[in-house]
């Protein structure tokens, strides 16, 4: 068997290196393709080897550009690449321009795609990531799903619950796993050495970057005034240029950067960030996979958006959606840092992505759909069967699996009264309303 892992930006090196880690240690036949989309020194061989996984065997170097060029140069260098390597799955993880083209090139191609972070949604089609990853869930043979509330947004939109396999997801296996190679070697960021970290109390850690929020002067502005009357909390915000720009551009740099308790410093590598969140006695962000990182690693976290495609970390009570409205964000800031069973609370929260395990689980998947040869894709050669979709409420008990033995069905949504359920094979449904599909 040969695995192709394509990657493409900073996040998905972060999450694939589990699973990297995992394939190599098993002795299977792997290759690791990297677009290059954000290409420098610290994203190439330098990165690889900070996170003790071997450097790609491929870099297409496609640089920036616009979302349509990108996309089609990535497919032209991925396709040359896989007609020659033939693997029989390639692995695709999260939502970025890599994901989609690796995805539509290998269902042209007819290779199976597994999605790595599968069934996440946004709701927002105006997010490009909202609709890469629901193409990449069209083209893909196998879903690795970190949640069961992602596995139903799966379900609702038709896909088989046999093909949808809840692993947890990789950003809690990898921020162990970096945490401590970060805790190995302290940080190395000249600057936040010079901020004396380790002895700072109330640690709050900003990252800002969307551009709903930086590109709107006002919703920076009353972010910044939020900012402002948060003076109790060492604010360190490893700022990205584009945010940079867009605050000189506004006019409100300067003042951001005269505020005795923010510390603005130059964007920050993957490690150092790390062991930084980990310090943190706050996280305030924008950004997707922060919102996992923090309540992976027990630190409270406040959104700065309106919606979110991680709802799992809301729900488990780690993470607020405050928007870019000030009140929200002072009131659930001051009340982190004042009111300890509040804190504590939102500390203990249940991770909804697992415990570290996700990366095992996903090889392990791979190994059995391999084994049984449900990897090979090919026509059909039997006359597709018909089936009417039905409802109904089950009184009596029997399991998933063991309903659809008897009914020769498909079990697709299951409701408990309450709440949707994920319909695994072993679910009692008595009590319950489902919708099957009822083979022919």
């Amino acid at each position: 068997m040969k695995i192709a892992t394509i990657l493409g930006t900073r996040p998905e090196i972060i999450k694939m290196a589990p699973i990297i880690d995992e394939i190599g240690k098993r002795g299977i036949d792997q290759i690791v393709l990297h677009t290059g989309q954000h290409y420098d020194k610290e994203m190439s061989d330098n990165f690889f080897r900070d996170l003790e996984i071997p450097a790609p065997d491929y870099n297409i170097h496609v640089g920036s550009g616009t979302h349509g060029r990108q996309t089609g140069r990535m497919m032209e260098g991925i396709e040359e690449i896989l007609m020659e390597e033939k693997p029989d799955i390639v692995l695709v993880q999260g939502d970025t321009n890599a994901v989609l083209a690796g995805a539509l090139v290998c269902a042209k191609l007819h290779i199976a795609v597994g999605h790595v972070e599968a069934g996440l949604r946004s709701f927002d089609l105006t997010m490009p990531e909202e609709i890469n990853r629901k193409v990449a869930d069209i083209c893909s043979a196998m879903y690795f799903i970190p949640t069961e509330q992602s596995a139903i947004n799966l379900l609702a939109e038709g896909f088989s619950r046999k093909d949808l396999i809840i692993t947890g997801n990789t950003v809690v296996d990898a921020c162990f796993r970096h945490l401590e190679i970060s805790k190995k070697r302290g940080f190395d960021e000249e600057s936040l050495k010079e901020l004396d970290i380790d002895n700072m109390d109330n640690i709050l850690t900003l990252t800002m970057h969307r551009a709903e929020n930086v590109d709107v002067k006002e919703r920076v502005v009353n972010i910044i005034e939020a900012l402002k009357e948060l003076s109790d909390m060492n604010i360190i915000f490893p700022i990205h240029p584009r945010t940079k720009h867009t605050l000189e551009n506004f006019g409100l740099f300067d003042e951001l950067n005269n505020f005795d308790h923010v510390h603005i410093v130059k964007p920050i590598g993957y490690l150092d960030f790390l062991l930084l969140t980990s310090k943190s006695t706050l996280i305030l962000t924008d950004s997707g996979g922060l919102q996992e990182e923090a309540i992976t690693l027990d630190v409270p976290a406040l959104t700065l958006r309106y919606n979110t495609e991680r709802p799992e970390t809301v729900t488990a009570g780690g993470n607020i959606l405050v928007g870019s409205n000030k009140q929200a964000i002072l009131e659930n800031a001051n009340r982190i840092l004042n009111d300890k069973e509040f804190a504590d609370k939102m500390k203990n929260a249940k991770n909804p992505y697992g415990q570290g395990d996700a990366a095992k689980k996903t090889v392990d998947a791979i190994e059995k759909y391999y084994e049984e040869g449900i990897l090979n894709i090919t026509a059909p050669e039997d006359i597709m069967d018909s089936f009417t979709r039905k409802m109904t409420l089950i009184d009596t008990d029997i399991t998933v699996v063991e309903f659809e033995q008897k009914e020769n069905a498909l079990v697709h949504m299951v409701f408990d009264g309450d709440e949707m359920r994920f319909p695994s094979d072993e679910l009692n449904l008595k009590g319950m309303m489902i919708t099957y599909d009822k083979r022919e």
